[in-house]
């Protein structure tokens, strides 16, 4: 008998027939002599209407307005972990619904995005153990003074990985729209090839450059505790991909897999003055405020007195940023700040990147065969991302995915 955890995404659960066709595939793991925990997502929808409401009325700009930003938009799960559990229970299926608070899953207090400290399962685990099919809201949890906290967008993921590690679940099993982890966005690409297996590193690297199918901390949590993971489809039965320590991968690829982001700003800041403690002024009020910075380039300019520094974030920070920046200028002594949304970043990704030269040399040319201009570079041991003209970025993906033989024929 395993201990399997499944969850399901919005799209899974869009419906009270998708809720049924989701309780199904529940069935099917009881019939096989499996214990199951599930963790599921709002219905598809929900949590963008909810985010909606809330802005209508607060600009979120205090912590008590993200506590209650965070009572609202968890709500979503609340009713799709209650429909699951009904559904189950008239099939004869004994379930019930556990709430963030409940378990408890304890976080800290940065709501909207907050991050687990804690899973106390003992009580959850119990149940499950005694045959009764836990339902859990994903994308929740509660902070030390009680109050409701939320994960950000795609915690659902991290709620069901941090569950299958507190837990000590056999498998985590992560049912999407999509059948599997490709090569590149086989709705951009339609050449990309599903993927059987895949390292931790690569869909690390993969999400974090923007990837859909798995959300960041997921794939962290996940390699950090060993869970296995598979990804696969709620609308089809067939095998989904592995994630795999890279031992398990036989023969390691050049490159597995291409991604892209469209959520990036990049923001340039001239003459700054070159002196020791810049660099800290500069991103130190983006790190406090949780703004994500990605790619940084700095040139210093002849004589060595000053330096212009070009960095990414997200776009939905970019004003935040701008107004971070800005109150920072007689310190950072910068001359002007340019900024521009008009930008996308494309990553090449693998761990055969470790033994294999000329990677980077293939993407430069590749990209300037077709006349793409490259704004910004940064690698790291098995990925090489550069930030490019975003009406490029089609274009970028099909040409790069051909160069390194990942065309499925």
């Amino acid at each position: 008998m395993a201990l399997i955890v499944q969850k399901f995404g919005g799209t899974s659960v869009a419906d009270l027939d998708r809720i049924r066709n989701v309780a199904n595939k529940v069935k099917k793991e009881i019939e096989l002599g499996n214990k199951v925990a599930v963790v599921v997502s709002a219905m598809s929808g929900v949590t963008d209407q909810l985010v909606g409401w809330v802005k209508q009325i607060s600009p979120l700009n205090s912590q008590a307005a993200l506590e209650e930003y965070d009572t609202v938009v968890s709500s979503g799960e609340q009713v799709t972990s209650g429909l699951l559990a009904l559904t189950l229970n008239e099939m004869g299926i004994p379930a019930r619904s556990w709430l963030g608070w409940q378990i408890p899953l304890i976080s800290d207090d940065a709501h909207s995005k907050a991050r687990i400290g804690e899973i106390k399962s003992k009580n959850i685990l119990e149940s499950i153990n005694s045959g009764v099919v836990a339902v859990m809201a994903g994308f929740q949890g509660v902070d030390a003074n009680g109050r409701i906290s939320t994960l950000g967008r795609g915690g659902s993921d991290t709620s069901a990985v941090a569950l299958a590690a507190s837990i000590n679940a056999d498998r985590c099993d992560i049912y999407t729209d999509v059948d599997g982890i490709y090569t590149c966005d086989p709705r951009i690409v339609t050449k990309a090839r599903k993927l059987d297996k895949i390292t931790y590193e690569e869909i690390l690297e993969m999400a974090s450059q923007g990837a859909k199918v798995l959300q960041t901390r997921s794939v962290e949590m996940a390699m950090n505790h060993r869970v296995r993971v598979q990804v696969l489809s709620s609308f089809n039965d067939k095998p989904g991909t592995l994630l795999v320590d890279e031992e398990e991968i036989v023969e390691r690829r050049r490159v597995t897999g291409i991604a892209y982001s469209r959520d990036e700003a990049r923001i340039t800041l001239t003459e700054v003055a070159n002196i020791p403690g810049v660099s800290a002024a500069i991103f130190a009020p983006l790190a406090d405020a949780n703004i994500n910075v990605d790619m940084i380039v700095q040139n210093v300019t002849e004589g060595g007195k000053e330096t212009d520094v070009t960095f990414t974030v997200p776009r939905g920070d970019l004003a935040n940023a701008i107004a971070l920046v800005e109150k920072t200028r007689d310190q950072i002594r910068y001359k002007t700040l340019h900024c521009d949304k008009t930008v996308a970043k494309i990553s090449v990704i693998g761990v055969g990147m470790r033994s294999h030269v000329g990677i980077a040399k293939e993407m430069f040319e590749t990209l300037a065969a077709k006349g793409i201009n490259i704004l910004v570079i940064s690698t790291s041991e098995i990925k090489i991302s550069v930030l490019i003209a975003e009406e490029y970025m089609e274009l970028a993906l099909r040409a790069l995915h051909t160069t390194y033989g990942l065309d499925y024929e």
